[in-house]
């Protein structure tokens, strides 16, 4: 059975000695602390003599009680002195949070932090990228240094092992596209051009980008956690140590097999989600599944694919610089893999997003609109 620390309060001559007995441990304080705080009278001595045990946080609850009613300690154990004097030269009268600085301050730091810290991660990327090219020299130089059989492994896990997940989620796309394109359409009794629709804005945007963020979201996250699990393990270390470089074993493979395979998923996926527009209108608006196909290659001009074919491995190489740099920073616990690998998700995201932006706006000013 548990035993608690105790009190009792002793008067003699208009002084008041609360005595105190039993193990002051952080276990057995609980009752003790919040009663200590009650008493509302002025205390004059704190008898230790009754007690058995202490610690230091024993030590410091009493300490703060003597401090409060500017007590005397009398009947400490050697120990119990040498705790209260540990404690109180550890008190500090520092505030516990920072004061914060007035608005018109605080904005202003806190954009400046955000704009260094993001043109550092920038710098920090392109160097990245720079090691990544002399690691592709340097393999082209002296090609038996290249791994074929890690970038045929890789191009596996990136492409093969995505078909399942992104066909499906590109069928999907297909039908909600063709659906709710069909009835905006059937409000103007223009409901034929949903393969218009369908055909064009797969081919030429969601089709890629759909597969980037799928993507990034699979085999961005898998490349910062592998990485970053090798750099806590002291993996990447030991290869340094060996002579091998873990940008040519690591790095340029995953990067590799996400610029080859991005184009074949891209296509890929703008032909399952066409195929989903199909069966939507074969359903919806009695368009024919042989004939919504046939329709696609009037209506969809060659440039189309051309668009989505040279931003996907553009795409493919965002994805694996971020998800390899940022496992490539993790260090010193577990908790910064998760947090790398989230970052690198996040990161290439909206790198894929914003690139996709800046190639609409390029394609249509040089007449690929």
């Amino acid at each position: 059975m548990r035993e608690w620390a105790e009190f009792t309060i002793e008067e003699a001559g208009g002084r008041l000695t609360v005595v105190i007995s039993g193990p002051l441990r952080v276990s057995s304080i609980g009752k003790l602390d919040p009663q200590l705080r009650a008493i509302e009278d002025p205390v004059q001595t704190v008898d230790l003599s009754e007690v058995t045990e202490v610690d230091t946080v024993g030590a410091w609850v009493v300490q703060r009680f003597v401090d409060a009613h500017n007590a005397s300690v009398v009947g400490a154990s050697e120990q119990a002195d040498v705790l209260m004097e540990s404690v109180r030269e550890a008190q500090s009268t520092a505030d516990v949070k920072p004061p914060q600085l007035p608005f018109f301050t605080r904005v202003p730091e806190f954009t400046g932090e955000k704009v260094v810290h993001w043109f550092q991660g920038v710098v920090a990327v392109l160097g990245f990228l720079g090691a990544v090219i002399g690691a592709l020299f340097g393999s082209i130089r002296h090609p038996r240094r290249f791994r074929v059989k890690a970038l045929v492994r890789q191009m596996e896990l990136v492409g093969v092992s995505s078909l399942p997940i992104i066909g499906l989620m590109s069928f999907l796309i297909g039908i909600v596209i063709a659906q709710q394109g069909a009835v905006q359409l059937q409000q103007f009794g223009a409901e034929t051009l949903t393969v218009n629709l369908v055909g064009r804005i797969t081919m030429r945007e969601l089709g890629v980008l759909m597969t980037a963020i799928m993507v990034a979201g699979r085999s961005g996250s898998a490349f910062a956690a592998q990485i970053g699990t090798m750099k806590l393990t002291e993996e990447v270390d030991a290869m340094r140590t060996i002579g091998v470089s873990p940008v040519e074993a690591l790095v340029l493979p995953r990067i590799l097999a996400a610029v080859l395979m991005m184009p074949l998923l891209g296509f890929f996926a703008s032909v399952v989600a066409i195929i989903g527009g199909a069966v939507i209108g074969d359903v919806m608006l009695d368009i024919p599944f042989l004939t919504f196909l046939a329709r696609i290659q009037e209506v969809v001009p060659l440039h189309d694919f051309y668009v989505g074919m040279i931003k996907a491995p553009v795409f493919g190489l965002i994805v694996a610089i971020s998800g390899c740099h940022q496992g490539m920073l993790v260090k010193g616990n577990a908790e910064e893999v998760g947090l790398r690998t989230t970052q690198a998700v996040v990161q290439a995201i909206f790198m894929v997003i914003v690139l996709d932006a800046f190639f609409a706006v390029f394609f249509t000013e040089i007449g690929w609109g």
